[in-house]
C-alpha cells in the first residue's frame, strides 16, 4: 500500500512563449499612408508555486509529469496588444522548497497564499509602431516574442514543526507522539516502523500547544544516504527544538547521542545551532539509583530527563522543558 505522504516530486515545466509583435500598416478609407500601427505581443504564462495551508503532502502532484503555461497572443492592428498567456499555478504545502535539477535553490514557500514565480514567461515582441522614425516612416518588421523557459523542477517538502524527535529506530518516538498528542503513528517492534514523518499537536497549559514531528529513525551513515538517509534528515532542518530520544536499554548512551549528533553535523552543520533536549525513554524499568548512574554518563551541555510513555512518567516535565526551549528566544 502506497503512503499518502509524498515529500519529493520532480516535474518538467515550461513557461509560455511571448507573442510576436505586429508589423501592421494602418489602412482606412480616405486615409493614405496611415503608417505603422502594429501592437505588441503578449507575455507568455509563468509557472508559479503557491502555498496552500490545506495541503500537507505533495501527493496531488505525484502523477503530474509535465506542466506547460500558455503562450502569449500576437499583437494586432491599431496598436492592439496581444493577450498574456495564462499562468500555471502549482499548489504546494507550507514548507515546500523548489530546486533545479542540479540542486540549486530557487525559492521556498513559508506562508499560506505566498506565490513564487519559478519560470518566467517569455516577453512579448514589440510591434512596428515602436520602430517608426523620421527616416523610417513605414517599418515593415516587428520583434518576435522571446521563448519561454523549460527545465525540470524538484519540489521538496520539509515538515514544519516546533519539536523534531531524533533517535535510532525503536527508540520510542512514535509511542511518545501517540501519548502526548492525538496522532496515531504506526508502532511495532521492528526497525523503521515509521517510514514518513508524523505530526501531532501537543496540548500544553492554558490552552497553549506546540507541534511535534515523529521523524523516521536515523542510523549511522544516514548523512551518506544509508537507511532512509536524506529523506529523514531534511525534515529536521525546519524544527525549532530537537528532542533526542535514547532508550533506557541502550548499551552506551553517550555513544548513541554522539552518533546521532554526528549524522546531523555531516548533513548540515547548522543543525547543531538548534536547541537540544535529551530524554531517556522506557525509563519505567529503571530505579532511582540506576537513573543517577546514567545521568552521570549523559552530556552536560544539554538538559535531560527520564520519561516513560507507557507508564506516563515524566511527560508533563518534558512538556514544560520543551515549551521553555521553544520560547527561549521570545
Amino acid at each position: 500500500m502506497q503512503s499518502n505522504f509524498v515529500d519529493y516530486i520532480k516535474i518538467y515545466c515550461k513557461s509560455g512563449n511571448g507573442g510576436a509583435g505586429s508589423a501592421h500598416l494602418h489602412r482606412e478609407k480616405f486615409i493614405e499612408k496611415g503608417g505603422p500601427d502594429g501592437g505588441d505581443g503578449g507575455r507568455g504564462g509563468h509557472i508559479i508555486m503557491r502555498g496552500n495551508s490545506n495541503q500537507w503532502t505533495l501527493l496531488p502532484l505525484r502523477y503530474t509529469r509535465h506542466l506547460k503555461a500558455e503562450n502569449g497572443k500576437n499583437g494586432g492592428s491599431s496598436r492592439s496588444t496581444g493577450a498574456d498567456g495564462n499562468d500555471v499555478y502549482i499548489e504546494v504545502p507550507i514548507g515546500t522548497v523548489a530546486k533545479d535539477e542540479q540542486g540549486n535553490f530557487l525559492g521556498e514557500i513559508t506562508e499560506n497564499g505566498q506565490e513564487l514565480i519559478l519560470l518566467q514567461g517569455g516577453k512579448g515582441g514589440l510591434g512596428n509602431w515602436h520602430f517608426r522614425s523620421a527616416t523610417r516612416q513605414t517599418p515593415r518588421y516587428a520583434q518576435p516574442g522571446l521563448p519561454g523557459v523549460e527545465m525540470p523542477i524538484v519540489l521538496e517538502l520539509k515538515v514544519l514543526a516546533d519539536v523534531g524527535l531524533v533517535g535510532f529506530p525503536n527508540a520510542g518516538k512514535s509511542t511518545l507522539l501517540s501519548v502526548v498528542s492525538a496522532a496515531k503513528p504506526k508502532i511495532a517492534d521492528y526497525a523503521f516502523t515509521t517510514l514518513t514523518p508524523n505530526l501531532g499537536i501537543v496540548e500544553y497549559r492554558n490552552h497553549q500547544s506546540f507541534v511535534m514531528a515523529d521523524i523516521p529513525g536515523i542510523i549511522e551513515g544516514a548523512a551518506e544516504g544509508k537507511g532512509l538517509g536524506h529523506r529523514f534528515l531534511r525534515h529536521i532542518e525546519r524544527n525549532s527544538v530537537l528532542l533526542f530520544l535514547i532508550p533506557a536499554d541502550a548499551k552506551d548512551y553517550a555513544k548513541e547521542y554522539d552518533i546521532l549528533l554526528n549524522e546531523l553535523k555531516k548533513f548540515n552543520p547548522e543543525l547543531l545551532d538548534k536547541e537540544r533536549v535529551l530524554a531517556i525513554s522506557k525509563s519505567d524499568m529503571l530505579d532511582d539509583e540506576l537513573k543517577n548512574e546514567i545521568a552521570q554518563l549523559l552530556p552536560k551541555d544539554i538538559p535531560h530527563l527520564f520519561i516513560s510513555s507507557v507508564a506516563q512518567q515524566g511527560l508533563m516535565e518534558l512538556k514544560d522543558l520543551l515549551w521553555k526551549e521553544i520560547n527561549k528566544e521570545i
